[in-house]
């Protein structure tokens, strides 16, 4: 492989010349490159050779001595300044440090571009690169065959490990445990410094929240520094990707050596090859969730005929025969999903906040005060919660309350999502299950429909005006509230007063009128005032059982018919 050393013997460029870090002439070349912008750091590859006019740290000495540890520590074969451009000549800080790591820094006289020094210097390293083509595909052979045997993530994750002589972890597209292999030779054990749970995350927020989000489009790995104590470790982290669709994450420990150019090559094949375990699993997944959504679909929709077959599929499918069930719906609005462009990549993400979603509930069940059933439907998530039919029925507010738990976690771990959540009552046989969901889908409409601020909603708090919406014709609303308050309500749009909000208080505090007045944060003797002209506008002492079950009536319909 070609050396430093070589460099400066290549006619091709004669001039150049080294002026520190004589120590390191035996280092190898795999790859040249041109430093001109500091996040290159993070993708520093082992036996890189960088070239730079120093413009990006000709005006800070920090970065000068900063691209030196760095190149060093990413075991890089050098650094080539072109002068005259922005130096006279190296400056003395960086040859000292260079000196003291046995980093080479070459000169390069002022005539030659740096594109065609990386010309010239590819042209003599390509015949270097046979017998390692010959090394990455003898790899990917055996990582296909992996796959193609159905090994999955615990054979690539091994293989990977022993190619490369490090520990390694295959992780989610949200850092969620799938799979890792430790080394022998690891004298830092990844158990003793990481949660190794699969499924659940292994870092804390702080580390991969700095992740680039970008990284899926790099197709490189980056360079991160994890810290355990007092202790802070290199690693390698190489993102699954398909067409800027992240699939994972692997990383790598660098806690035995330093990774060569060939590791970097065995990092893109087993990325390539888990991006298509990751797909696999994905179709996978689908076809079981498809089969799970029609029998719930026809469950729900109340399409079971045959009693027999409902009961055969309901044990497939988790749901006991003899429970009693209630149905919550969680409809989700995510704005950022209105910035995608490409409808598959939306429909992806919408699957992927679904699924996470999913994932938190089930990790509520215990409170759920039954067995809890959960699967997602396109924007909705659908729980069912059943118990046995010999214990109590479920109380509103014990489902409300579970409700509101469920509300605050997705809120908390999803901030750029909104929720919504309308809440079925409780049904004792399966084939009225279908009624509950109706229940839950007709609390959410109302509750919009209101433009309530509850995000929470059960059906018995709108029943009555499901009741008036579905049975009473627009037009047969109208005529029944101007009969009955149609005086006043004429009188608050000619004189400009409040008469039929002061009803609603009033019968909203069980006509208690001091509550009202405070409600309304008005004087009592003003809520006394009102209710008097009320009373005067209707012709009664509002004490009569009928006449006051008519105006209750009639104020439900108006806030039908202000919100329709």
């Amino acid at each position: 492989m070609l050396t430093v050393k070589d460099i400066l013997n290549i006619k091709a460029i004669e001039g150049i010349k080294l002026v520190a870090g004589a120590a390191g002439l035996d280092n190898q070349i795999s790859i040249v490159n041109i430093i001109e912008n500091p996040d290159v750091f993070d993708w520093l590859t082992s036996n890189e050779l960088l070239l730079s006019t120093g413009y990006i740290f000709k005006d800070s000495e920090e970065l000068q001595n900063k691209i030196i540890q760095e190149l060093v520590e990413n075991n890089c074969a050098g650094l080539c300044i072109k002068i005259k451009r922005y130096f006279d000549k190296v400056p003395r800080n960086m040859i000292d440090l260079a000196d003291k790591h046995g980093l080479p820094i070459l000169e390069l006289p002022f005539e030659y571009t740096l594109s065609r020094v990386i010309a010239i210097i590819n042209e003599k390293t390509n015949a270097d690169y046979d017998a390692m083509n010959r090394r990455s595909l003898d790899l990917h052979n055996a990582l296909f065959k992996i796959a193609l045997e159905g090994g999955g993530i615990e054979q690539i994750s091994a293989e990977l490990a022993d190619t490369i002589h490090n520990p390694v972890l295959i992780l989610d597209r949200d850092w969620n445990l799938l799979g890792y292999t430790d080394h022998k030779d690891n004298e830092a054990p990844l158990r003793q410094m990481l949660p190794l749970v699969r499924n659940r995350p292994v870092f804390p927020a702080e580390f991969t929240e700095a992740i680039p989000k970008y990284i899926s489009e790099i197709k490189k790995s980056i360079k991160r520094t994890y810290r355990y104590r007092d202790q802070a470790f290199k690693c390698r982290i190489m993102p699954v990707a398909v067409s800027n669709h992240v699939y994972g994450y692997i990383v790598v420990f660098q806690t035995i050596r330093i990774l060569g150019e060939f590791d970097y090559m065995a990092l893109e094949h087993v990325s390539t090859i888990l991006a298509l375990d990751r797909i696999k699993a994905k179709e996978i997944e689908a076809v079981k969730l498809k089969i799970k959504q029609d029998f719930f679909d026809d469950l729900l929709s109340g399409n079971f005929t045959s009693v027999e077959t409902l009961h055969s599929l309901s044990d497939l499918h988790g749901l006991k025969v003899k429970y009693v069930y209630y149905c919550m719906v969680v409809h989700i609005e995510a704005d950022k999903l209105e910035d995608y462009t490409d409808i598959v990549y939306r429909k992806y993400e919408l699957e992927h906040i679904a699924k996470k979603c999913v994932g938190l509930i089930y990790g509520q069940s215990h409170k759920a005060n039954g067995e809890l059933t959960c699967y997602y439907r396109n924007q909705q998530i659908i729980i069912l919660i059943g118990r046995n039919e010999e214990k109590p029925p479920i109380a509103v507010s014990e489902t409300k309350t579970f409700a509101q738990e469920l509300l605050e976690l997705l809120s908390m771990e999803m901030r750029e999502v909104r929720f919504m959540m309308g809440i079925g009552s409780q049904y004792k046989t399966l084939p009225s299950l279908h009624r509950s969901f109706f229940e839950a889908q007709e609390a959410m409409r109302l509750m919009q429909r209101f433009n309530d601020n509850r995000t929470i909603s059960h059906f018995e708090d709108y029943s009555v005006y499901h009741f008036l919406d579905s049975n009473i014709k627009p037009v047969e609303m109208e005529a029944f509230f101007h009969k009955v308050l149609g005086v006043v309500h004429n009188h608050d749009q000619t004189a400009n007063t409040r008469f039929i909000s002061t009803l609603e208080y009033y019968f909203m505090y069980n006509q208690n009128i001091t509550e009202a007045a405070k409600a309304m944060f008005i004087h009592r003797n003003t809520f006394i005032y009102r209710i008097d002209k009320i009373k005067e506008l209707l012709g009664t002492d509002l004490k009569n059982a009928d006449e006051l079950f008519q105006i209750q009536l009639a104020l439900n319909l108006y806030r039908l018919m202000v919100k329709g």
